[in-house]
């Protein structure tokens, strides 16, 4: 019995990854969460924040990605996210740039609704500066 399974990951703008590996971790609300090779099958919500996988040479790959969904079918993953880019394709100016608009955001709101998008849009900010910190430094 093969310990990889198949995985493909969506963005809204492109396929990220399409492949067999051995295991993937996502964030989502509750926490992180795993799926290795025939693992039962599930549906997962996925929460902005750093995802990771690991291809069949056993090396472990890292992307930031949006919220979307994962789900887990015969052998098969397919995880279905609004963003999806890797840690050095960041642009960290434009990253610190978005945090400073959404600190601005909850400085300023007008409404409930503006107040949740600045929050929003401060977690995916601090997520992507986090991450790209991570790998670079």
């Amino acid at each position: 019995m093969s310990n990889t399974f198949f995985i493909r990951i969506i963005a809204t703008d492109k396929i990220f990854f399409e492949g067999k590996i051995l295991a993937f971790i996502g964030s989502s609300i509750d926490g992180e969460f795993e799926f290795m090779a025939h693992h039962e099958e599930e549906i997962v919500a996925v929460a902005v924040g750093g995802i990771r996988f690991q291809t069949e040479d056993g090396e472990w790959h890292r992307a930031i990605c949006g919220m979307g969904t994962a789900q887990f079918v015969n052998n098969r993953c397919t995880v279905l996210v609004d963003t999806c880019e890797r840690p050095e394709d960041i642009d960290r100016v434009r990253a610190q740039a978005a945090l400073e608009r959404a600190q601005e955001g909850l400085i300023h709101h007008s409404s409930r609704v503006e107040y949740y998008m600045a929050q929003a849009s401060m977690v995916r900010a601090i997520t992507r500066l986090k991450e790209s910190y991570d790998r670079r430094s």
